[in-house]
């Protein structure tokens, strides 16, 4: 089994910065019941809602490289 890295820290109130092994990204949001948006440096974008009951809703946008 391989070994991995993952490391999450709170920035501010609704803000956390996520580390791994590769790449960094930015989560905002998440309140209660609100969408999280994260931001990635790999240029993948996600949105996630977490809908009442077993329910989740997850959009994710991988920008294009140039």
């Amino acid at each position: 089994m391989p070994l991995t890295f993952r490391k999450s820290f709170r920035i501010l109130p609704g803000v956390r910065l996520n580390i791994n092994r590769r790449s960094w990204s930015i989560t905002t949001g998440g309140g209660k019941h609100g969408p999280r948006h994260t931001h990635s440096s790999t240029g993948r974008r996600t949105t996630s809602v977490d809908l009442p009951g077993p329910f989740g809703w997850r959009h994710t946008r991988t920008a294009k490289r140039r």
